[in-house]
């Protein structure tokens, strides 16, 4: 009775899993062989700066009397941005001047002296003494007088300085300084504006040294800022900076990326998200990778799959073929590559734009299509047992 029952549930099985039996339908996958743009990309974050930013000061001591500029400013070269009180430098000119007058008059009565001395001495109608007194006289006049013409340019100078001018045409982005407040000029200028030309601006990025050997002088970069996530800034790699960078055991090199700024959008100090292409192949020939790992199988109950036709020599390297799907044949053809930036590889011979190549086998699992009929030895669903009315 044991091995009825067991022999049932096998049978039970075995008609269960022809009821349920499903057919392998497999398709080739290819692609067309198109022209494209291969492209192998650097990331990296950095800095917005100003190419040109001039820290604009005072080289004299004194209260800041007026003030012609302000925030945000747009400014020209020459243009007048902030003046000096001038009263205690004005007094120390006319002093200069003064002092030079007089240094003036003694070297003129010195030289006169000097010169009726000489040729008296050459009469040998004075002693050597006076006449060697009189040459002194004369050169510590001259001296003076030298030295007092020096003095004056430095007050007259030290009086110009005290009108501030600005040396570029730029943006002012910083004011450090109020009027009546004292600005003291010692060993460093006292800072009282910066001035930036904000059209010209560079990105300092940070690349890491695993991809500092790809980025080279006059690679195209792509850049976005959060201050506005939609826009796309272009800019130009200018300089690589081998200057090391270790932070937190990462080290890094800086990479200077040159950037137009027409808009006025990009300011000193925002972060910069950098694509930097290190290499651009525009419209070449190329194949998916996938196409150099394939390879034909057979399936016999398959009749519509195309049939392969491998070279006659059969001893290529696999890396420089493909299968072609030419007349319902994959035809083994043999190619001559290029660059790959790993997703893509670039054909320089042997298939052209339009082929279809080959890249793999596609299996679709499809019911057999047949109705099955009830099996009386199958469990019924609950309630399947009801008699209908």
């Amino acid at each position: 009775m044991k091995i009825k029952q067991n022999l049932l549930l096998a049978l039970i099985a075995i008609v269960a899993m022809t009821s349920c039996k499903k057919v392998a339908n497999v398709k080739l996958e290819t692609c067309k062989v198109e022209t494209t743009t291969i492209s192998e990309i650097v990331t990296a974050t950095g800095t917005m700066e100003s190419v040109t930013q001039v820290d604009v000061g005072t080289q004299v001591t004194g209260i800041v009397d007026k003030l012609y500029a302000d925030f945000n400013d747009n400014v020209k070269k020459g243009q007048l941005l902030a003046e000096i009180e001038k009263t205690t430098l004005q007094s120390d000119l006319t002093s200069a001047t003064a002092s030079m007058e007089s240094a003036k008059a003694s070297y003129e009565y010195a030289l006169r002296n000097y010169e009726r001395d000489k040729a008296l001495h050459a009469e040998k109608l004075i002693s050597d003494y006076e006449f060697q007194t009189s040459e002194k006289e004369y050169k510590v006049a001259k001296n003076a007088y030298e030295k007092s013409k020096a003095d004056r340019v430095r007050a007259a100078k030290n009086l110009n300085y005290a009108e501030i001018y600005s040396p570029i045409d730029g943006i002012i982005i910083s004011r450090e300084v109020e009027i009546g407040q004292t600005v003291v000029s010692s060993m460093n200028v006292a800072n009282m504006f910066v001035i930036a030309d904000l059209e010209n601006m560079q990105v300092v990025g940070n690349v890491d040294e695993a991809d500092i050997g790809k980025v080279k002088l006059g690679q195209r970069v792509t850049f976005t800022v959060d201050a506005y996530p939609e826009d796309v800034f272009d800019g130009q790699v200018s300089q690589v900076r081998l200057n090391p960078k270790t932070e937190s055991n990462v080290v890094t090199y800086e990479v200077i990326v040159a950037a137009s700024n027409p808009d006025l959008k990009l300011i000193p100090g925002m972060t910069a998200n950098l694509t930097i292409y290190t290499m651009e192949l525009k419209d070449v020939t190329a194949l998916p990778m996938k196409a150099f790992k394939f390879e034909p199988q057979e399936y016999p109950e398959e009749l519509g799959l195309p049939k392969p036709k491998p070279l006659a020599s059969g001893n290529s390297d696999k890396n420089k073929y493909v299968w072609v799907v030419r007349s319902n044949e994959l035809v083994q053809t043999e190619i001559e590559t290029g660059v790959s930036n790993g997703v893509y590889q670039q054909i320089l011979s042997g298939i052209k734009p339009g082929d279809i190549v080959a890249t793999g086998y596609k299996e679709e699992m499809m019911p057999n299509g047949a109705p099955q009929e009830e099996n009386p030895f199958l469990p019924k669903p609950p309630g399947s047992s009801k008699k209908k009315k």
